[in-house]
């Protein structure tokens, strides 16, 4: 592979059986990531090249149990002469959180029912709120596990909603609003650090799900609003129904709206899955625990 810069998104220092130090790195350039590994790194190297540097590399790329790894042979950090800006480094091409944050305010009149129109207000109004979902990602890896994929996800979310809906005229268009809203709001609590992502303690014992219902139930308690309203209650049944059924113990639809959402989502989160796999045809797709299809372009084989 020629040379080409990324950020150093996680790292891992092993030893080798010889007694030399190796370094594994995740590295993330866009919504590309790629395992990367640096044999006999030095003391200096571990230095320099720790998450959230940037790095200019360059080397062989493998294919290992379906895959794709590079193995370092040349890299240094990058300068200021090199002129590349870290947050559009890992943020998707084009992807503008100023547009994508103006469209969202812009969706959020779309909500009829004065009361979700005050649980959403009171959410997006706090400022560490609203910082956080325009600059995380909404995942750590497989879908819009980029710099500001949160903004973007519920964009598309409501998007689609808006686009759909019509079709449907007995669904409660504010409940399903509500919850593309509001469904997600949780991976801020779930995921810290918008750049070198990990799960916090909350996000690995309690899930970004059951996180979002408990910001929800704090906007409710903050606008003196009833928790037992009905209204709410659909919301959060259908925000809770949003994973695979496949567990006793998980909430499943019951409701129109909640199984509108639950395809949304799911549509959504596969797709543009599938948009973030840059390997040849038939790569295997831990999300889909198979391998898939990739149609590469006409556009982007010419670029490379």
């Amino acid at each position: 592979m020629e040379a080409r810069f990324f950020m150093i998104r996680e790292r891992e220092i092993k030893q080798a059986s010889n007694g030399s130090l190796y370094a594994n790195f995740v590295l993330q350039q866009q919504h590309t990531l790629l395992s990367a590994r640096l044999w006999d790194i030095t003391d200096d190297q571990q230095q320099k090249f720790s998450p959230k540097s940037v790095v200019k590399v360059e080397g062989t790329l493998e294919t290992f149990r379906s895959k794709q790894m590079l193995t370092i042979k040349k890299i240094r950090l990058a300068t200021e002469d090199d002129h590349i800006n870290r947050t559009e480094l890992i943020s998707k091409p084009g992807l503008s959180r100023e547009d994508l944050w103006h469209e969202l305010r812009m969706m959020m009149d779309e909500i009829q029912s004065p009361t979700l129109q005050q649980v959403v207000k009171e959410v997006y109004s706090n400022r560490a709120i609203r910082e956080k979902v325009t600059t995380y990602p909404a995942a750590k890896t497989y879908h819009h596990a980029y710099y500001a994929g949160l903004l973007e996800q519920i964009v598309e979310l409501m998007s689609l909603a808006l686009h759909v809906l019509p079709l449907y005229k007995t669904i409660n268009r504010d409940t399903v609003l509500a919850a593309c809203l509001l469904g997600d709001i949780g991976k801020i609590q779930a995921l810290h650090d918008p750049l070198t992502p990990e799960y916090t303690q909350a996000g690995e014992l309690i899930g970004q799900v059951i996180l979002s219902i408990e910001m929800i139930n704090q906007a409710v308690h903050q606008q003196g609003i009833d928790q037992t309203d009905p209204q709410l209650m659909q919301v959060k049944h259908t925000i809770l129904g949003q994973y695979d059924q496949t567990e006793e113990t998980s909430v499943k639809p019951k409701t129109a709206e909640a199984i509108l959402y639950f395809y949304l989502k799911r549509m959504n989160t596969e797709l543009r899955a599938l948009e973030q796999v840059e390997e040849g045809s038939f790569p295997y797709v831990p999300l889909f625990k198979r391998n898939m299809y990739v149609n590469a372009n006409e556009e982007g084989e010419s670029e490379e």
